[in-house]
């Protein structure tokens, strides 16, 4: 049986929702990763200490998972997302606004919270609303939001920031927060154009059920809390300091910097998209696995190549490879979710990840400014990808899962 227009025009619209939401999401946290430098000036602190904001950043966001999450399952996908949206974004613009190094720091904690919501519900809106046959694909498009959100965010610093920081220099990293308060607008389509998933109405239960089903699942729950912290072990410690990496190390000038880590993006996008479709044919794990691995070979062309050339073809690589194991992650884990808990479940667990591996950038920051940069990243994205492969290797998958009682008519 064939979707109808009204039901395709639905999917569309709840992919699109979720994945700008996701989007904008990572646009506000990597506009950090460009000025820390700055931001350090500003107030008077060192590198390291700038890192710690996005450490707490990433520690803060299971609180996130768990509020919006809960909120998702119980009221629907689409007014937990639209309240996740606006608050990120004011969150954006009021660090842009800090006095303090103290005031940046709480600011960033709360953009944690509000990070920390979105991919849970943005996923489960998205994945419920696709035909299984295709989830691998979505799946791969979905997450790589992110990694438009950290090109968007290296374009702005190229055709924003510098040019303002040739005129204010100690104001211009303030000027990149601001930009973060764009996101809202977001909510406004969601409130007009998405509905609730037909999955979601399916299985939504009580708070008894709802809380037998958690406390029944704990097992699987803390695996994929492992495999997310791996994950993100894997992400955040080839991303946050790599720019970092490129403008201390490497001396290669903030638009050059810029460039570098938008042609990493674009092999992130490609790499999301290749593995999340391999994986609808080959099985979520193998996928990862694969990717994980090429990752792990790439590592010495990414962080020790002799020249610019050679070290963007590092970076592209590098990025096709972890956003391509990312990319399978939105359906792999959601698909290893009892449908009762889908919106609370896969977030939570991820966040928690997030917070097992968000001591990641403050020590990749305190080790490269004893030794290294290249040196910390290097050794550390080796050891973090066997590791992912291994994780990988030894868990379950549930490929292709129905998310409805009643499946759903193909697209």
């Amino acid at each position: 049986m064939k979707t109808s227009k009204a039901e395709r025009v639905n999917q569309r619209n709840a992919i699109l929702a979720a994945f700008l939401g996701w989007t904008f999401d990572a646009f506000d946290f990597f506009v950090l990763a460009f000025v820390i430098e700055d931001v350090a000036r500003a107030f008077g602190r060192t590198r390291p200490d700038i890192a710690l904001t996005i450490t707490l950043a990433l520690a803060t966001r299971p609180i996130g998972a768990v509020l919006f999450g809960m909120m998702a399952d119980r009221f629907g996908r689409r007014l937990p997302l639209m309240i996740n949206v606006g608050f990120y974004a004011a969150i954006s613009v009021l660090s842009g606004l800090a006095p303090t190094y103290r005031i940046f720091l709480i600011l960033r904690m709360l953009f944690g919270v509000g990070m920390g919501g979105e991919w849970g519900v943005g996923a489960s809106l998205a994945l419920e609303s696709v035909s299984p046959k295709w989830r691998g694909l979505f799946s791969g498009l979905l997450q790589e939001g992110y990694s438009v959100g950290y090109l968007l965010a290296a374009l702005a610093f190229r055709a924003v920031y510098v040019p303002v920081h040739a005129v204010y220099p100690d104001t211009a990293w303030r000027v990149m927060f601001f930009l973060g308060g764009l996101p809202a607008l977001l909510s406004l389509f969601i409130r007009a154009k998405v509905r609730e998933p037909e999955a979601w109405h399916e299985h939504r239960t009580d708070w008894t059920t709802y809380r037998r089903s958690i406390l029944r699942h704990w097992p699987r729950f803390l695996y994929l809390v492992l495999l997310m912290a791996m994950m993100s072990f894997m992400s955040h410690g080839t991303q946050d300091l790599y720019p970092t990496f490129l403008l201390q190390q490497r001396l290669y000038t903030p638009a050059q910097t810029a460039d570098i880590t938008m042609i990493s993006m674009v092999g992130a996008i490609l790499g999301g998209l290749c593995f999340g479709y391999y994986s609808d044919r080959a099985g979520r794990r193998r996928a990862m696995i694969t990717a994980a691995l090429g990752g792990a070979l790439v590592v010495p062309l990414w962080i020790a190549a002799p020249n610019l050339a050679l070290i963007t073809l590092g970076a592209f690589l590098m990025q096709f490879f972890v956003q391509g194991a990312w990319g399978v992650i939105p359906a792999h884990i959601n698909e290893l979710t009892p449908g009762s808990i889908r919106g609370f479940f896969p977030g939570f667990a991820y966040q928690l990840g997030v917070l097992v591996a968000s001591s990641i950038t403050y020590l990749e920051a305190v080790l490269g400014e004893h030794f290294s940069y290249a040196q910390a990243m290097g050794v550390l994205a080796a050891v973090v990808m066997v590791g992912v492969v291994l994780v990988t290797a030894l868990g379950p998958e549930n490929h292709r899962v129905t998310f409805r009682h009643t499946p759903a008519p193909d697209a």
